[in-house]
């Protein structure tokens, strides 16, 4: 049963990890095919659709899968059958309120994200709702029977039809001279149809399983409603706490496109300049998932060791959870840093919004440290404190945009993202201390740190010759690569030589192992 279990959980974790990379990654094509007014408006817009999702679709697959595990350890198939119908109609109420509401509300949405241009994407985006919601009653049912393989498949599906699609209708739109509300508003249909295949693949599999609910199966008004309570009971928690990280990403699409309007930018510079941005919040989004895909998965052996009351334990592996978080964040961090030249254009295809960039790329070290504090958090039970830091961090930062913006730009959005992020990361770090008495800066820290400057300054020495407004993309591409190449094996020597680190660490992190263990 253990096996079983523990096997389960590798298999969503590695589709969850898979699913958030594809999601990272395709940010940088869409830039390159659409432009950044295209990837402004989808960095406006998307935000809104994901706090909408979370709320109509966070809490079912938990909240199903734990009370249809429940029913069946006492062989109540009755209310598997209950619970099944009850959600499905939940899923069914939630995505077509959510939508509705999106819909009817659009036009004063779409004036609050920037102007009318981003509308078109928002509705179509919104149409999603009316999917995922009754997608996610699937995937909670089969994690009920303890089949976790349909869930992570649908994941991956999701993910590979969205981003496929995003990607082809974006070349497509653009080889047709669409406007950039147009286009932006077409690859919305990714998501749409992303949805509706993974719903499509779980139904399938649902009709031909062994667990499907009796065709003969009855269903009343009166089985609604002693059902429907324990499910909002459980999912509407956890759709609170899983929103709190996505309010954050609301807040900006909210408040920088007025506060730019306020500094003085044209309406029509709106969406462009907050894709200029949004270059920045990609490169983040990608160090921050390779970050926590390491750190994320022992939250989980926190909380075991905890309920086994194994303090000590416990404490260890946090401490340890910490170290390896700063051992990859810190470095990557100072790489963006210091390459944010070469990579802006060997990404993005030119300079602009370089210092922007910069500042944005610090932010990406206490967005690791921010996820990671507020997983642990959860690993000891004080989920909800979590909770409430970020909802305090978000209302700081609403604050904060306003100002900074309205005083330097867009320059004061990204100082705003890495305060907030700091903020977090110190608050989070103080309850840590206090529930643990682990402290948020483990021993040899200072020797990561400073491993990370030196090979920051050796790798960053080379651009005082060189003039990447006159070089191009491809010099650019093989500069990042050769510095990238340079730097670890300076940052990875110099840990090895003052013992920061033994390769019984290091053999802890995917790539370095297989490269120790080539030697």
């Amino acid at each position: 049963m253990k096996n079983t279990l523990v096997k389960s959980t590798l298999i969503l974790s590695i589709a969850a990890l898979l699913s958030k990379i594809l999601g990272s990654l395709f940010r940088i094509p869409l830039q390159n095919i659409a432009g950044d007014e295209v990837l402004g408006i989808f960095t406006l817009v998307y935000p809104v659709y994901m706090v909408a999702l979370t709320l109509s679709v966070a809490g079912i697959p938990i909240a199903i899968s734990k009370l249809i595990s429940e029913a069946r350890a006492i062989n109540d198939e009755q209310q598997v059958k209950n619970l099944f119908f009850t959600s499905s109609i939940l899923a069914v109420i939630f995505g077509i309120t959510s939508f509705l509401l999106l819909y009817g509300f659009s036009h004063q949405i779409a004036a609050v994200l920037g102007g009318e241009s981003t509308r078109l994407a928002l509705i179509i985006v919104a149409c999603t709702l009316l999917v995922a919601p009754y997608m996610a009653v699937y995937r909670g049912y089969f994690q009920g029977h303890q089949h976790m393989t349909p869930t992570a498949v649908s994941q991956v599906i999701e993910q590979f039809i969205r981003v496929g699609l995003i990607l082809l209708v974006a070349i497509f739109m653009v080889d047709r001279l669409y406007s950039d509300e147009q286009i932006a508003g077409g690859i919305m249909i990714g998501s749409l149809i992303g949805a509706i295949g993974s719903f499509v693949y779980l139904r399938l599999l649902y009709t031909r399983s062994a667990v499907r609910v009796a065709k003969q199966s009855q269903f009343k008004l009166a089985d609604f409603k002693t059902t429907f309570k324990p499910i909002l009971k459980i999912s509407i928690p956890i759709a609170i706490g899983a929103i709190t990280m996505a309010l954050l990403n609301l807040i900006d699409s909210v408040t920088i496109p007025t506060a730019l309007k306020m500094h003085g930018e044209a309406q029509q510079d709106i969406n462009l300049l907050y894709g200029i941005y949004g270059r920045g919040l990609a490169l983040v989004q990608i160090v921050t998932v390779f970050a926590t895909s390491v750190i994320l998965p022992l939250i989980p052996s926190i909380s075991e060791k905890l309920m086994k009351n194994d303090k000590i334990g416990a404490k260890k592996l946090i401490n340890n959870t910490f170290f390896l978080t700063y051992l990859l964040s810190v470095p990557a961090a100072v790489g963006l840093v210091v390459l944010t030249l070469p990579i802006n254009l060997g990404l993005f295809t030119d300079l602009q919004g370089s210092t922007v960039l910069a500042i944005v790329s610090f932010s990406s070290l206490f967005t690791s440290l921010t996820v990671l504090g507020t997983g642990v958090l959860q690993g000891i039970n004080k989920a909800r404190l979590g909770a409430w830091i970020i909802v305090i961090g978000v209302t700081i930062k609403l604050v904060l945009n306003m100002i900074l913006v309205n005083l330097y730009g867009l320059e004061g959005a990204a100082i705003s993202t890495v305060a907030i992020y700091v903020f977090l990361f110190i608050v989070n770090a103080i309850a840590i201390r206090k529930f643990t008495g682990v402290s948020y800066f483990p021993e040899k820290t200072g020797l990561i740190v400073g491993a990370s400057l030196v090979m920051g300054a050796v790798i960053w020495l080379p651009s005082f010759l060189v003039d990447f407004e006159e070089l191009s993309r491809g010099f650019a591409l093989l500069y990042i690569a050769a510095a990238v190449a340079i730097g670890g094996v300076i940052y990875f020597s110099l840990l090895l030589i003052t013992k920061a680190v033994d390769q019984s660490v290091l053999q802890r992190i995917p790539v370095i192992n297989k490269w120790i263990a080539k030697k």
